[in-house]
C-alpha cells in the first residue's frame, strides 16, 4: 500500500514550487502516523502538522473554549491557509510546530527548505467543510482520507489516555467531553478526498 501511495503522490502534478498533500482524519485515526510513513518514504519529502496552529491556552481560556481544545474554532484556520499559499510559492518557509509536553505551539521551529518538492500536511480538518477550512480544499495537489469507525477511533482515544495515565473515569470524560465531539465533526462536516483509505489499508503498509 506504501509504495502504492508513493507512487500516486509522485504522480500528482504541482500546481506550485510544491505539491501539497494533504493527510486528514478524525483523531486517533492514525493519520500522524501515516503522515510520518509517507514523510520518510522520499529524501524531497516532509510533513508539516496542521497542530502548529493551535491557538494559544490563554486566547482559549479568554475566549471560554480551553474545554474544548482541539475542535475547529479552536485553531488559526487563516494562518495555516496563508502557510499553504507560502510552501507554494516560496523557496524556503519557516512554520510553527506543536510541543505535546508544554501544550502549546512553537513559532518558527520547523523548516521546509528549497529541495523538499512534496509536503506531507496532516490534520483533523484539512477537509472538512465549513467556513475557511473549506477555502484549503481547493490548495491540495492531493488528499487522503482515513476513514475510521467511531467505535474504533472510541477505543484508540481511551487507550491513548489511558497510557498518559489517566484514570479511566478521566479519560472517558476526555473521550466524550471532547474527542469525539471533533472525530463526529470530521465525520459528519466532510469533503470528498482524491483517496479514502480504512484501517485494512493502512495494516497493509
Amino acid at each position: 500500500m506504501l509504495e502504492k501511495l508513493v507512487t500516486r503522490i509522485k504522480a500528482a502534478p504541482m500546481r506550485g514550487k510544491r505539491r501539497q498533500v494533504a493527510v486528514a482524519g478524525a483523531p486517533a485515526s492514525g493519520k500522524s502516523t501515516l503522515a510520518e510513513v509517507l514523510a520518510g518514504a522520499e529524501a524531497s519529502f516532509c510533513m508539516v502538522p496542521m497542530d502548529g496552529f493551535h491557538l494559544d491556552n490563554g486566547v482559549l481560556r479568554d475566549r471560554d473554549l480551553l474545554h474544548r481544545k482541539g475542535a475547529p474554532e479552536t485553531f488559526d484556520v487563516a494562518g495555516l491557509r496563508h502557510l499553504v499559499t507560502r510552501l507554494a510559492q516560496e523557496d524556503e518557509v519557516i512554520y510553527p510546530g506543536f510541543d505535546r509536553r508544554l501544550d502549546r505551539a512553537i513559532a518558527g521551529s520547523g523548516v521546509v527548505g528549497s529541495a523538499i518538492e512534496t509536503v506531507i500536511l496532516e490534520g483533523n480538518y484539512l477537509l472538512l467543510d465549513r467556513p475557511g477550512w473549506r477555502d484549503l480544499a481547493a490548495l491540495w495537489d492531493l488528499s487522503i482520507r482515513l476513514d475510521v469507525p467511531a467505535e474504533v477511533l472510541e477505543t484508540r482515544l481511551m487507550q491513548r489516555w489511558l497510557d498518559h495515565g489517566y484514570s479511566p473515569q478521566d479519560a472517558a470524560r476526555k473521550v466524550h467531553q471532547n474527542d469525539m465531539l471533533n472525530a463526529n465533526t470530521v465525520i459528519a462536516d466532510a469533503l470528498p478526498a482524491d483517496i479514502t483509505l480504512t484501517p485494512d489499508d493502512v495494516q497493509q503498509r
